[in-house]
């Protein structure tokens, strides 16, 4: 009798919890989503070659005073990373930034990437090594984006640039 009494009550609590849980569920999943939009938007725009208005466009989801370790080369904040964006696109034009994994804890969205690229800059040197534009490379990259308010705010970011300027060495 104890048991089928527990059992009820066992019972009752689920049905009463269920629906509280699964709207926390919900809920979570969507600011999630939200999150990774965000931040997928970042990785667009490092895969596309800057064009007149993508500084007001990136303004949509990222801070002005965007805060990035280590600081990118164009300079701080929204305006340096539309700079480094040009910086980057006039050394390698086909850059691509694919996404591999994003998890989400909090406001902070950690990525796992791969950068790939052929440098081919008119100057014929890529970060202060000659090329020629005939060798690609392919590397890992890792940053956390910290988002508030539908915007990124902050980021760390380590890229394996050593080893892109290894594979696309004519050494």
């Amino acid at each position: 009798m104890q048991k089928r009494i527990l059992f009820g009550f066992g019972l009752a609590l689920a049905l009463l919890v269920s629906p509280q849980l699964n709207a926390q569920t919900k809920k979570r999943k969507k600011m999630e989503k939200e999150l990774k939009t965000t931040v997928q938007q970042f990785y667009d725009a490092l895969s596309t070659a800057p064009a007149d208005g993508s500084a007001a466009q990136i303004a949509n989801w990222m801070k002005t005073d965007w805060n990035s370790t280590p600081r990118p080369a164009g300079g701080a904040g929204l305006e340096g990373f539309v700079k480094t964006l040009h910086m980057f696109h006039g050394m390698i034009p086909d850059l691509k930034w694919d996404v591999k994994e994003m998890l989400v804890s909090g406001n902070k969205v950690i990525v796992r990437s791969e950068a790939s690229g052929t440098p081919n800059s008119p100057e014929g040197f890529f970060f202060g090594v000659p090329t020629k534009g005939e060798k690609s490379f392919s590397i890992q990259t890792i940053d956390i984006h910290t988002v508030e308010n539908g915007k990124l705010v902050k980021a760390y970011h380590c890229e394996d640039w050593a080893t892109a300027i290894q594979q696309v060495s004519n050494q």
